[in-house]
């Protein structure tokens, strides 16, 4: 851990700012995600009715993740648990099977019908878009966690705004160890252009539209 940490305090030192991509980046985050709600707009009204019918209750999945220096946000997801899904959680953490800093487990009994179909394509992050428009997130980024994750991830990470998607999602996600996960992470920090985050939306499509997005 104390290896971890001056590890993390060397990266952070060597970060190098990138004002004119930023600029350009959130530009390209609002045009996207605006045109992406527009254009999604039909899936996401089936996909709320699916849901509601499925299990009465919130369409919306609402959590507090930690976002770009350390800063706490309010994350929109479509629900694709029960209800009480939160409280049940506690109860299956021996039967974690992810491999990096957030919970994981197959056949998850507290994920509902209409959950695991669009957990698989992707499409309960579709809300997303709304924080990207307010600038709580960006398309891509390290993904955000919830603040009892964070603390098993170096604070590097949050030198850029989260995003949709990053390099360990389209290299493995949740089957990646820990320590790939935190380099894959740095690997972005380092790489961040907009290169870099056009190739990474394009093997995100691609991997969802393949069907191995687990």
């Amino acid at each position: 851990m104390v290896a971890e940490k001056k590890n993390s305090s060397a990266f952070s030192a060597s970060y190098v700012r990138k004002p004119f991509y930023g600029a350009v980046k959130r530009c390209l985050d609002i045009l996207c995600s605006l045109i992406a709600l527009v254009l999604l707009s039909p899936l996401m009204l089936i996909t709320a009715i699916a849901i509601f019918i499925d299990d009465p209750g919130p369409i919306l999945f609402r959590q507090i993740r930690i976002g770009k220096d350390n800063k706490p946000f309010k994350i929109l997801k479509f629900r694709s648990m029960k209800r009480n899904a939160e409280k049940v959680k506690a109860s299956l953490m021996k039967q974690n099977q992810d491999k990096g800093a957030n919970f994981k487990m197959d056949h998850d009994p507290r994920v509902t019908r209409i959950g695991r179909i669009i957990r698989a394509t992707s499409i309960d992050e579709l809300p997303q878009l709304i924080n990207i428009l307010k600038g709580d997130m960006a398309v891509i980024g390290p993904r955000p966690f919830i603040e009892e994750e964070q603390k098993r991830l170096p604070s590097d990470r949050l030198l850029v705004k989260p995003g949709l998607s990053c390099y360990w999602q389209i290299s493995g996600k949740n089957s990646l160890p820990l320590p790939e996960q935190i380099k894959l992470d740095r690997r972005y920090i380092e790489e961040r252009s907009i290169i870099v985050d056009t190739k990474i939306v394009f093997l995100t499509f691609t991997k969802v539209l393949s069907g191995k997005n687990e």
